[in-house]
C-alpha cells in the first residue's frame, strides 16, 4: 500500500477531505515554529545535575559507564576494557577527534577504520549529545560516522563529553538543527542502553536488534 493510499484511508476514517490552503499554511507555520512540547520537570536542572541524572538513567538502562578526566585517557581505558573481554580488534569511525588520539596503548589489539561488518565484536564512535531525562545518546550518520558501527558489532563503545549532555530531547534536537544549519542528516539514532527485546515468551534477550553491550566513556572536559 502506498503512502497516498494510507493517508487517504486515514482521511476517510476521520471523515475529512483534502486540506485547504489555509489548513496547510497553519500546519507549516506550526512546524516552522518548532515549539517545545511538555518538558519533564526532572530534567529541568542545572548542567551538573543533568550530568548526574544522565549517569543514573544510563546505568538503569544497563549501559556501562567509564568516567575519564580527558579524552586523551580514552585509548588506555578502551584497551583495558577490550583486554578484559578478550576482544582482539576494534572497528572505529573516521572521526577526526578519534583519529588524533595516541592509540599506542592498544598494543596488539588491531584498530581498523571502516564501516562495520557482520561478525565484528567491538566498535568505537563519538556521539553528538547525551539526553539526561532518559540516559540516551544521540548519534547521526555522516561520512565520518557510519550508522553500521552503532548496530552491527556485539559491543558498542561511545565517547561522550559531559559538555554535550542536555536535559531533554527538545534541546538535543535544537542543537542538532543548529549544528547542521537545518539540513538534517540522513539518519539520527537515539540509543538508550544495549539492544534488548522481550517479544518472545516475555523473556528479556540482550542484543536482539543490535549490540549486547553499550559502554559510554564519559569525558569531563
Amino acid at each position: 500500500m502506498s503512502k497516498a493510499e494510507i493517508l487517504n484511508n486515514i482521511r476517510r476514517g476521520l471523515k475529512r477531505g483534502e486540506a485547504s490552503a489555509s489548513q496547510r499554511a497553519a500546519v507549516m507555520a506550526r512546524l516552522d515554529a518548532r515549539a517545545d512540547n511538555l518538558i519533564p520537570r526532572r530534567a529541568q536542572l542545572p548542567q551538573p545535575e543533568q550530568v548526574a541524572l544522565f549517569k543514573t538513567m544510563a546505568l538503569e538502562a544497563a549501559a556501562e559507564l567509564i568516567e575519564l578526566d580527558s579524552i586523551e585517557q580514552a585509548p588506555a581505558a578502551i584497551a583495558q576494557w577490550l583486554e578484559q573481554h578478550q576482544i582482539p580488534e576494534l572497528v572505529c569511525a573516521s572521526d577526526p577527534a578519534l583519529q588524533a588520539l595516541d592509540w599506542s596503548a592498544l598494543g596488539d589489539i588491531a584498530r581498523t577504520q571502516r564501516v562495520a561488518q557482520s561478525g565484528d565484536l567491538a566498535s568505537l564512535t563519538g556521539s553528538f549529545a547525551g539526553i539526561a531525562e532518559t540516559g540516551t545518546l544521540m548519534l547521526y550518520s555522516g561520512a565520518t560516522s557510519p550508522t553500521t558501527l552503532n548496530f552491527l558489532p556485539d559491543n558498542h563503545l561511545v565517547i561522550l563529553h559531559e559538555s554535550r549532555i542536555v536535559g531533554v530531547y527538545e534541546e538535543a534536537w535544537k542543537r542538532l538543527r543548529s549544528a547542521t544549519d537545518g539540513a538534517m542528516p540522513r539518519t539520527v539514532n537515539l540509543i538508550t542502553g544495549p539492544s534488548r527485546s522481550a517479544d518472545i515468551e516475555q523473556k528479556l534477550q540482550m542484543g536482539a536488534h543490535g549490540p549486547r553491550t553499550l559502554v559510554i566513556l564519559l569525558i569531563k572536559n
